[in-house]
């Protein structure tokens, strides 16, 4: 249209323009005539689709049964002759299902020193010490309800006590102890959640998560199943954990993966202004640290009872780590204590082993004395070497003299001269 409007300021014929752009002369005045004015559109003439046949039953079981599905619908229909498909029906019951009115999300905030929410994340890194391998690693994460505070650390398991220690060096870090911590239905903390015929709710917890929540003075409380938004406040920052700490970083290992953590939580994390609060989760943390209940006198000392058996060579497998028991042992099938700091190990209600607790996974150690016969080496002196390989007929606690194989020699030297001379 502008084409032909600037065709006829330059003075060209009606004409003339319409042999330029191949029309017809009426169409040329017909244009000029109209002037610029908007395109008008009319309505598209409705094409027959095969649910039309069909729209008021489906009306009508929508309006008493809103939340009927469209697959349910499609069976409904074919048995009344519907030969469509159930993409047009998904149409069609788009249009006219009630809509559900919206549902605003209510922000629960909770008192100074009231709640804390507790969660494991899944990441995958490959440290730089062993970049051929992609691991999974877990967050644990507690973050306190009031203000936003965040602790963190990572951490190869999500075993028992993995999580109690967890639990043991975040309340050192917050310098007290929470009145409540949420969880999610983390096997390790939640053995059974269900609701009787009356509808209440019966809850199990772990244990050793009471006897860890009897010390420290907090309250367990689990969300129910499938309610993330219920603890909000530790899901999200796992998301901003990932974008803002995570992502284009290097880590040697799971020590210096942590130690980036840490730097970061300090420098970053926990400086901001939160989003939610609107103040420095910092200084927040500052007014919420005192209303924390006090810590403990003494320590965390309950142990999780295991039943291990032993390898053929003598280590007993716990947390994914591998400890030795003392030659002799008599039992193959052992009780182990797990503690947060050692692990214990019994024979018949005797103790027979004790080991510091081992971080990482596949480490091995063997306490010293836990074999009677060393490991084979070399004789420097001899430069022969000596193996306790095979049985060695002696009473047990009393050394072999070792000898040069050249004292044999000499025996049978002698013995084949004498044996001669007869």
């Amino acid at each position: 249209m502008l084409m032909i409007l600037e065709m006829q300021a330059q003075g060209l014929s009606i004409a003339a323009i319409a042999r330029r752009l191949g029309k017809d002369r009426k169409t040329i005045r017909k244009y000029l005539e109209r002037g610029i004015c908007p395109p008008r559109y009319g309505p598209r003439a409705p094409r027959p689709c095969k649910v039309d046949g069909f729209r008021e039953y489906l009306g009508a079981r929508l309006a008493a049964f809103p939340e009927l599905s469209a697959a349910r619908l499609l069976r409904e229909v074919r048995e009344r002759g519907y030969a469509g498909g159930l993409t047009a029906l998904k149409d069609f019951v788009r249009t006219v299902r009630p809509q559900a009115a919206p549902v605003f999300e209510h922000r629960f905030e909770t008192a100074a020193g009231e709640q804390a929410q507790v969660d494991f994340a899944e990441f995958r890194v490959r440290f730089a010490e062993d970049p051929d391998w992609e691991r999974k690693v877990w967050l644990f994460s507690l973050v306190l309800g009031h203000s936003r505070w965040l602790w963190g650390r990572f951490v190869l398991h999500q075993d028992l006590v993995t999580l109690l220690r967890c639990h043991v060096a975040a309340f050192e870090a917050l310098g007290g102890v929470p009145g409540e911590l949420l969880y999610d239905q983390m096997r390790a903390a939640v053995l059974s959640d269900r609701r009787d015929q009356q509808g209440a709710r019966h809850i199990v917890y772990n244990a050793n998560l009471l006897a860890l929540a009897q010390h420290y003075g907090f309250t367990p409380r689990a969300c129910a199943a499938y309610r993330a938004k219920t603890k909000g406040k530790v899901e999200r920052p796992f998301r901003y954990v990932r974008q803002d700490f995570y992502l284009g970083r290097e880590f040697r290992d799971l020590e210096d993966l942590n130690a980036q953590f840490t730097d970061w939580r300090g420098s970053v994390a926990n400086r901001r202004r939160h989003g939610s609060t609107q103040r420095i989760v910092e200084a927040l943390f500052a007014l919420e640290q005192p209303q924390l209940a006090p810590l403990p006198a003494g320590p965390y000392r309950t142990a999780v009872q295991l039943e291990r058996r032993i390898t053929r060579d003598g280590v007993v497998s716990v947390g994914h780590n591998f400890y030795s028991v003392p030659d002799g042992t008599r039992q193959r099938a052992v009780e182990v204590h797990a503690l947060l700091d050692e692990v214990q190990i019994f024979e018949d209600s005797r103790l027979i082993a004790v080991h510091p607790w081992q971080e990482g996974t596949l480490q091995r150690r063997v306490a010293q004395g836990h074999r009677r016969f060393p490991a084979p080496r070399t004789d420097s002196a001899a430069g022969l070497t000596r193996r306790n390989a095979g049985p060695i007929l002696h009473a047990p606690g009393h050394a072999v003299p070792v000898r040069s194989l050249e004292i044999y020699q000499h025996i049978g030297a002698a013995l084949a001269t004498r044996a001669a001379a007869r």
